[in-house]
């Protein structure tokens, strides 16, 4: 039986791809540079806002004077308005009250950086008792890095066997593999199905209700 499911953010939980979209077209018509379309964000992040920064720059502009200026203005944005078009994906907020209800931990890893994850779990899931939420702090490596795992499963104190790893890329998968958990990839985030069968993810869910039934199996 499974104790502790730890969720990716961004993709999983919510839905924050316009938010992250719009922030990052601020830092660059701040700048002078040009925007991209929500519908390219997708593919954009996953690796923490460092490198969806980085990625949205012209290769030309990719200096790191630059890429800080914009963290920077982008910081600026979206701390104010990293609530404004987020939403949980349907079925997400009642999985997690039935996993509450099933005293199975729930926690959160994600790679954007700690204050907005922060922030944005308390503001769509602030009955949840998380176990952890932890986001991309100074001196940890980011995803599929599994210190962040290894981290949250030295608060829950949990055995790898009794963890689930839940998310959209194969950025979690990868995750989910160097820790050495189960994994299980959803196709409602920001990624094709295709990417998530290519980081062998161990089980692929289409609907939230669906991982309760994954509780009592093991794939890795």
């Amino acid at each position: 039986m499974k104790k502790l499911v730890i969720f990716d953010l961004d993709g999983t939980l919510l839905n924050t791809i316009e938010d992250l979209g719009h922030a990052a077209n601020y830092a660059l018509e701040k700048n002078g540079l040009p925007t991209h379309t929500i519908a390219s964000y997708p593919f954009f992040v996953g690796n923490g806002v460092r490198r969806l920064i980085t990625r949205v720059l012209p290769e030309d502009n990719r200096t790191p004077a630059i890429i800080d200026t914009l963290l920077k203005d982008f910081r600026e944005f979206y701390d104010v308005h990293c609530c404004d078009c987020t939403k949980p994906y349907a079925g997400i907020p009642e999985l997690l009250r039935d996993l509450r209800d099933q005293d199975v931990k729930v926690a959160v890893a994600s790679n954007k950086y700690d204050a907005a994850v922060q922030k944005i779990i308390n503001h769509y899931f602030g009955d949840i008792d998380f176990v952890a939420i932890q986001g991309q702090v100074d001196g940890v490596n980011v995803k599929p890095d599994p210190s962040i795992v290894f981290g949250i499963l030295a608060k829950a104190q949990v055995p790898k066997s009794e963890v689930l790893y839940v998310g959209d890329s194969g950025v979690d998968m990868e995750t989910a593999r160097r820790a050495c958990i189960d994994s299980v990839g959803v196709t409602w985030g920001f990624r094709p199905e295709k990417e998530l069968v290519e980081y062998y993810a161990g089980t692929i869910v289409h609907q939230p209700n669906v991982i309760l039934d994954l509780l009592e199996q093991t794939t890795y």
